[in-house]
C-alpha cells in the first residue's frame, strides 16, 4: 500500500460540492461517485440560490480538503456558487469542473476546468480519474483511496459497503425506474418471490453518534413493510449480521433466504436529511430501483412511508393487501413529532445495547421523554413496558416487582389503546400479563390478536410460540416459530426458542440441534448449554449433561443443574454443596430453581412449598411450570394442580 492510501480508521478526504439547482441531477451522480471512491462528500440540495450564506455552509467550506464547483450555464449566473467558488479559491482548494463546455466566470479562468461527462446516470471513467487526481493531492494523498467502481446496474454482487452507492449513479432514471416497476417492466420475479430484507442503513452524517438514526429509521422501513401481510420481510436481527459485511449481494440474499435487499443511507445535516435508497435484485446483484429523498427533517416521516410504499409496490401486488391495515398510526404506534421520534430512537439504541442497569434506565428515561414530547406516541408506550419489565426481572428485588409490572401492564395497554391495529402493543401486553402477572389467562386474547395483526414480525410471532409452548399449544407453537426463523434466520435467541419449544413439548432428542446452532451463532449465548443439558438429563446422558451445565455462564442455571445431574449420578455431596450454593449466593431470586431440585430430590413438600413461595413473590419462572419435566414429581399434589390453574393454565 503507498502513503497516499486510505487505510481503515483514516479520515477521509472531504470534498465541498457546489452547484447550481438546475444541474442538482449531475451533481447527484457526481456526490455518489465521489463516495464510492472514499472521500466524504458535503453537499446541500436544498440551498436555492440568493439564500443567505449560512455559517454552517462557511464551516463546511473551511473544514473541506477541496471545494469542487460545478460550472454550467446554470452555476455561472447563481451568486451561490460564485460566493463558494470564490472561498475555495482563496483557500487554494479549488477544484473547477465544467459539465456543459461553459467557461468560467471571469475571476476564475486562471484555474483550467475539468470537463465532466455525465450520460445516462454514469460518469465517463477517465473524466472521474481526472477529478480525483486534482482532489486528492489537496488531502494530502498522492494516490487513489480505493478503485473506484461502476454503477451496481453494471457491476453485478457488490460489496454490501457498495450497494447503496454504486446504484446511486442511476439515480436520474429514478422516476422511470418506479413506473417501470409498477407496471411489471422488469418481469414478474418480484411477484412471484415477495421476500426481502432492510439492511441497516448507513449513517453518512460524519458523526458515529447519528447511527441510532439511520439504524432507526432502516428498522422503521423494515416494520412497515413487514406489516404488509403480501410480503415476507426479513427481521432486524438477521439482516444486521450484515452492517459491516463485504460479502456481495448474491451472497448475502442467499444467507439471509430472500430475494431482494434494501439498502440505504442516511445524512442528516441541521435541520434537513437525506435519505437514500437502493432495491437490489439478490439473484443478479443487480440494481432494480433507486431513490433519494432530500427533505426537511420534519418530512422524515413522509420519506419513511413513501421508501416503504414504493418498496412494497415492487415487489407485492399492491400496496394494501388484504389483511394489512391502512391507517398506518393505528398499525404503526408511530409519531409525527421529529423529537419524540428522535428520543425513542435514541432510547431503542440503548435498549438493545442491554450492557447494564445504567443502560436500561437510561433507555426507559428516553422513553418517557418521547412520550412527553407525544403522549399519543403509542410504540414509546410499548417501549416503555418491555423497559420496565425487564428491569423488574434483573435487577428490581423481590418487593419491587408488583408495582413495576403494574406500570409495564398500564403502558402496554395504553399502547394497545392509542394503535389499535399495531401487533407489537398487543404482543408486548400479553408478554408482561404473563410473565409478569403470571397471568396465562389475560394473555391469551392479546397474544392471538398479535399473532393475526403480525404475521410478518418475527419477533412477535417467536413471543406467541414461546406462550404456546408454554400453555400446551404445541401445534400452534410449532407453526408460529417456523414463521419467526423464516424471517429471522441468523437469530441465535430464535434458534435457542426452538430448542425450548421442543423440549416443553417433551421432544428432548430435537430440542438439542437448534440450541447447538444457536452456540455456533453466539458462543456466549445464556441459557443455551444448560437448555442442552436439560435435555441429556432427560435422555439419561448425565455425563455429557454436566459437561453442558459446567459451561453454563448463569450461575443459577448452571448451579440448578449440576444439582440436579451430580444427584441422579448419586453423587449426594456435590449436588448438596451446588444446591447450598445456589441458595446462598441468589436466596429468593430463584425460588422456582430450588424448586426443580427439590422435586428432583423426592423431598416432593419442600419443592411444593418453594414454588408456593415463589408463586406468592411473582417469580417469572413459573410459566415453566405446566410442562417442566424437572418438577414431574408435583404433579400428583393437589396444591400443585391449584396452583396451575390459579396462574391460568388448562392441565
Amino acid at each position: 500500500m503507498s502513503s497516499g492510501e486510505l487505510k481503515q480508521g483514516d479520515k477521509r478526504p472531504t470534498v465541498f460540492l457546489s452547484y447550481s439547482r438546475a444541474d442538482q441531477d449531475r451533481a447527484r451522480v457526481l456526490a455518489l461517485a465521489l463516495e464510492e471512491a472514499g472521500l466524504q462528500v458535503w453537499w446541500d440540495a436544498l440551498i436555492e440560490g440568493g439564500a443567505a450564506f449560512a455559517r454552517t455552509i462557511e464551516t463546511a467550506l473551511a473544514a473541506s480538503d477541496a471545494v469542487v464547483v460545478l460550472w454550467s450555464g446554470h452555476s455561472i449566473a447563481s451568486d451561490w456558487v460564485l460566493d463558494e467558488a470564490a472561498h475555495g479559491r482563496d483557500m487554494k482548494k479549488l477544484v473547477p469542473l465544467s459539465l456543459d463546455g461553459t467557461e468560467p466566470p471571469l475571476g476564475f479562468r486562471q484555474y483550467q476546468a475539468i470537463t465532466l461527462s455525465v450520460a445516462q446516470g454514469r460518469i465517463d471513467e477517465a473524466s472521474l480519474q481526472s477529478v480525483l487526481r486534482a482532489v486528492l493531492p489537496l488531502a494530502g494523498r498522492e494516490a487513489l483511496p480505493r478503485p473506484t467502481s461502476r454503477p451496481v446496474s453494471s457491476k453485478p454482487d457488490a460489496s454490501r459497503r457498495g450497494l447503496l452507492i454504486g446504484a446511486g449513479a442511476v439515480a436520474a432514471a429514478t422516476a422511470l425506474g418506479g413506473l417501470g416497476w409498477q407496471r411489471g417492466w422488469f418481469g414478474s420475479a418480484a411477484v412471484e418471490d415477495s421476500s426481502v430484507a432492510v439492511l441497516p442503513f448507513h449513517n453518512l452524517s460524519g458523526d458515529p453518534g447519528q447511527a441510532y438514526f439511520s439504524d432507526g429509521l432502516s428498522e422503521e422501513v423494515r416494520a412497515t413493510l413487514a406489516r404488509n401481510q403480501r410480503l415476507k420481510v426479513m427481521a432486524q436481527a438477521s439482516s444486521g449480521k450484515f452492517r459491516e459485511s463485504k460479502a456481495g449481494a448474491v451472497d448475502i440474499a442467499s444467507q439471509l433466504g430472500v430475494a431482494f435487499l434494501l439498502d440505504g443511507s442516511v445524512r442528516w445535516a441541521g435541520d434537513s436529511v437525506r435519505v437514500a435508497a437502493d432495491l437490489i435484485d439478490g439473484r443478479t446483484g443487480f440494481s432494480r430501483w433507486t431513490q433519494i429523498f432530500e427533505r426537511n427533517i420534519d418530512d422524515v416521516f413522509a420519506v419513511q412511508r413513501e421508501i416503504a410504499a414504493t418498496v412494497a409496490s415492487a415487489l407485492a401486488a399492491r400496496v394494501v393487501a388484504p389483511g394489512t391495515a391502512t391507517d398506518e398510526r393505528a398499525a404503526s404506534g408511530g409519531t409525527d413529532n421529529v423529537a419524540a421520534f428522535d428520543a425513542f430512537l435514541r432510547g431503542r439504541a440503548l435498549y438493545e445495547l442491554s450492557t447494564d442497569e445504567a443502560s436500561e434506565r437510561g433507555a426507559l428515561k428516553l422513553f418517557d421523554a418521547a412520550i412527553a414530547l407525544d403522549p399519543e406516541y403509542a410504540a414509546a408506550h410499548a417501549a416503555r413496558s418491555r423497559s420496565l419489565t425487564t428491569l423488574a426481572n434483573q435487577y428490581a428485588t423481590v418487593a419491587q416487582h408488583a408495582a413495576m409490572y403494574d406500570q409495564a401492564v398500564v403502558a402496554a395497554q395504553r399502547a394497545v389503546a392509542l394503535a389499535p391495529e399495531f401487533a407489537d402493543a398487543y404482543s408486548t401486553l400479553a408478554f408482561v400479563l404473563f410473565q409478569g402477572r403470571l397471568d396465562a389467562r389475560a394473555a391469551r386474547p392479546p397474544f392471538e390478536k398479535s399473532a393475526v395483526l403480525g404475521a410478518g414480525e418475527a419477533t412477535v410471532q417467536a413471543r406467541w410460540a414461546q406462550y404456546c409452548a408454554r400453555t400446551g399449544r404445541v401445534r400452534e407453537a410449532d407453526e408460529a416459530i417456523a414463521r419467526a426463523l423464516a424471517r429471522d434466520r441468523l437469530n441465535p435467541l430464535l434458534h435457542r426458542a426452538a430448542g425450548a419449544i421442543h423440549y416443553a413439548a417433551r421432544r428432548y432428542a430435537e430440542s438439542i440441534p437448534p440450541v447447538r446452532k444457536a452456540l455456533e451463532m453466539n458462543p456466549g449465548l445464556s441459557r443455551a448449554h444448560a437448555s442442552i443439558a436439560d435435555a441429556l438429563v432427560n435422555l439419561g446422558r448425565l455425563d455429557e449433561a454436566r459437561t453442558e451445565y459446567r459451561a453454563e455462564p448463569v450461575t443459577d442455571f448452571q448451579l440448578a443443574g449440576l444439582a440436579i445431574v451430580e444427584h441422579r449420578s448419586n453423587k449426594l455431596a456435590a449436588a448438596r454443596t451446588a444446591l447450598d450454593r445456589l441458595v446462598a449466593e441468589l436466596g429468593d431470586t430463584v425460588l422456582y430453581q430450588q424448586a426443580q431440585v427439590l422435586a428432583q430430590w423426592g423431598e416432593v413438600d419442600d419443592a411444593m412449598l418453594r414454588l408456593l413461595k415463589a408463586r406468592a413473590a411473582g417469580d417469572s419462572g413459573l410459566i415453566y411450570a405446566r410442562n417442566d419435566p424437572f418438577l414431574d414429581p408435583l404433579r400428583g399434589d393437589p396444591r400443585m394442580r391449584a396452583l396451575l390453574d390459579g396462574i391460568g393454565f388448562e392441565v
